[in-house]
């Protein structure tokens, strides 16, 4: 609800509270974008039991026990996957953000969510905690007031639930929006939302979390009505509200208490529409009702402080003034141990107009000077998030989105256009050599047929000819070079491009993306390089450096899992127990390495492994690439390692190969005086070698 969030968002209310009702808060931080919300196959087994515990702890204001706890057990973990490590760090945020209100702090566990989010596998896992991230990061700016920051995230948030068809995601979004749309009196637009955040709440594990969000987005969409002057529409949803709860109190027995205050906080919030509606009577039953509920120890103290400042009010209008300012004095108690700047303006106000019928002139100006205090304060705030244009803001993202997608369109179709331009050039060149040859072929028959006649002739034609021939070979790689030669132009561009994007101002991921198109580029630079070379039909001195083993392949993999992870595919690795530098060009080492991973994840069906071992000998380091792919035929063995040999073969999804790779692969193992093999059997699998000499 607007004014009893105890959820995923940590909005202050419109008068300023929150319900210190932290177990649904976690519950609701936890199930948020469509996530596992009891720990199942992210969590480690000796993290389920740590992760239930501090849950309850947490959920029984145990806050800082519950931490103390949860530090000292993931100590004793000894391999915590991702997902523990993502969740510990979201319940530190949980503490700094919505209990200690040190935003700064909580914005370096945002950011230690967001890294350990990053490293998933798994895509619906990924995009939920990178979802889930992006929230606590808006969330803790939007506090901080930096709006722009804020909207940003929440955007992106936004952005990856939607191109993820991930409603909860979506409905956390709206959720918030409409919370900033009531902060800045937009009532009609927040009340929108809110009904599309309740039509989106996808369902959770959570059943309990699931309802009391839904009955809490019913008291916002209600409060909305009131302050668009809708009142027969908000008693409508207030209603409804209250019905939700009791038609669900018996599946929940367990929460009777977190039940029971919100059932206060409803009928608080309806009565103040009665008195706009000049039902005073029914308003006062209602409001002590609500009183007396929420005025409970552990129960929600700020709602109760509300609500008897409505009934203040009431007994204002009535000069009602003994009970009036009996009221006052027990509200002032109260604000002694909660806090509540709405409550303190408006204490402040009536005791000003209080002592102001009594005609005590001093006591009431004083009064009347501390509450304007309080409201020039609170309108600096609403003025500062007003001034933010939440609506510009997000047309702005939306655009630079739509910018961002037409230039990559614009680079694809770029790079289409080229391939499209080299084949049929290409496709000319072969057309022409196919007649050439066709004519020359004619010619020869024409030789043959007078040869009884013309053998002196025919010796010079055959020596013209066997020339002729020798210079279409020269022509073939000539011509294969200077294709090869042509690439290097725009697929250079790409790199410096890329490398100059790579020094403006991008978010990491951004960066991150770059620096992978950049590193493509340059390998495949090379790649062209290594072509020409074998066109040239030169060796060329091998640069060394001496290179970790473990880090090569370690960085192979990470570049290629996401790869692996489109077909279902894991790749496992087996590193050396103690690292081992060997002196190798790295650059070539790891086009080796990599063009054996990506033909083992292109020849191997879906849902399938592959394992990169490496192994030490006295002399030497091996490298194993093994698949269970579809093999290797006996009859094409000995061709694998040719150069545009016959041997490719499209891979499992119909994949394209080239049959460069392995014959590259050999000759840069062997200028490395190394040697290469495999060993392989239809529809068992392939595995490749590698061995390197240690110096």
């Amino acid at each position: 609800m607007v004014k009893t969030n105890p959820f995923l968002y940590h909005f202050k209310n419109v008068n300023d509270r929150l319900i210190p009702l932290f177990f649904v808060v976690m519950l609701l931080a936890f199930v948020s974008c469509n996530r596992d919300k009891i720990p199942r196959e992210g969590y480690s087994d000796a993290f389920k039991p740590v992760f239930a515990r501090v849950t309850l702890l947490f959920g029984t204001n145990k806050i800082e026990e519950g931490l103390r706890y949860l530090d000292s057990a993931m100590s004793n973990i000894s391999a915590p996957s991702i997902d523990d490590k993502f969740r510990t760090y979201a319940f530190h945020y949980a503490y700094w953000h919505k209990f200690k209100g040190d935003n700064k702090k909580a914005l370096l566990y945002a950011d230690s969510m967001l890294t350990f989010a990053k490293k998933g596998v798994n895509q619906k896992k990924y995009v939920s905690n990178i979802v889930e991230a992006d929230m606590a990061f808006g969330d803790a700016y939007f506090d901080l007031q930096q709006y722009d920051n804020a909207y940003q995230y929440y955007f992106q948030e936004y952005k990856l639930g939607r191109n993820n068809l991930d409603n909860r995601a979506i409905s956390d979004y709206d959720y918030r929006m409409g919370m900033i749309s009531y902060k800045m009196g937009h009532f009609k637009l927040a009340a929108n939302y809110f009904k599309e955040s309740y039509r989106l709440n996808a369902p959770t594990e959570n059943a309990f979390a699931d309802f009391y969000r839904k009955q809490e987005v019913l008291d916002d969409i209600a409060l909305s009505f009131k302050h668009n002057n809708q009142p027969d529409s908000a008693i409508v949803y207030f209603d409804k509200a209250v019905s939700f709860i009791n038609n669900n109190t018996s599946l929940f027995k367990d929460q009777f208490k977190m039940l029971e205050v919100a059932t206060g906080v409803a009928y608080g919030n309806k009565a103040e529409v009665l008195i706009l509606k000049g039902d005073e009577q029914q308003a006062i039953g209602l409001l002590k009702k609500s009183i007396n509920i929420n005025l409970q120890k552990g129960n929600d103290n700020n709602d109760a402080e509300l609500t008897e400042i409505k009934l203040a009010q009431i007994y204002y209008n009535h000069n009602q003034n003994d009970l009036l300012i009996n009221l006052l004095n027990d509200i002032h108690l109260q604000l002694d141990n909660v806090n509540n700047e709405n409550v303190e303006a408006d204490w402040n106000r009536l005791m000003s107009d209080y002592w102001l019928r009594k005609g005590d002139f001093k006591k009431s100006t004083d009064y009347l000077q501390a509450y304007i205090k309080i409201k020039d304060s609170e309108a600096q705030k609403l003025n500062l998030l007003k001034e933010s244009n939440v609506n510009e803001q997000l047309d702005n993202f939306e655009k630079q989105y739509q910018i961002d997608g037409l230039k990559n369109n614009n680079k694809i179709q770029l790079i289409y256009l080229y391939v499209a331009v080299i084949c049929a050039i290409m496709a000319v060149i072969i057309v022409f050599l196919i007649y050439r040859n066709w004519k020359i072929s004619r010619k020869d028959v024409e030789i043959v047929n007078d040869l009884n006649t013309q053998i002196n002739l025919q010796k010079v034609s055959l020596e013209k000819t066997l020339e002729k021939l020798e210079n279409n070979g020269l022509e073939k790689d000539r011509i294969l070079r200077t294709v090869t030669h042509d690439l290097r132009n725009p697929i250079g561009g790409i790199a410096a491009l890329t490398r100059s994007m790579a020094e403006d101002d991008y978010t990491d991921d951004q960066k991150e993306l770059i620096n992978l198109i950049r590193e493509t580029s340059q390998n495949s630079l090379e790649l062209i390089n290594e072509i020409l070379d074998v066109t040239n039909g030169e060796s060329q001195v091998v640069t060394k450096e001496l290179v970790d083993i473990n880090a090569l392949l370690s960085h192979s993999i990470e570049l290629l899992k996401f790869k692996a992870a489109e077909k279902g595919q894991e790749i496992k690795l087996n590193l050396l127990p103690v690292s081992v530098k060997i002196p190798v060009n790295r650059e070539k080492i790891w086009r080796v390495v990599s063009n054996l991973i990506s033909n083992a994840i292109k020849f191997s069906p879906g849902g399938t492994c592959i394992f990169v071992e490496a192994g030490e000998f006295e002399n030497e380091i091996e490298i194993s690439v093994k698949d269970n792919g579809i093999g290797i035929p006996d009859k094409l063995q000995n061709k694998v390692f040719n150069m545009f040999t016959e041997a490719k073969r499209p891979g499992t999804a119909g994949e394209k190969s080239f049959g460069l790779g392995l014959s590259i692969s050999k000759q840069i193992i062997e200028n490395h005086s190394g040697k290469i093999w495999f060993e392989s059997a239809i529809e068992k699998g392939t595995t490749f070698y590698i061995r390197l000499p240690k110096a």
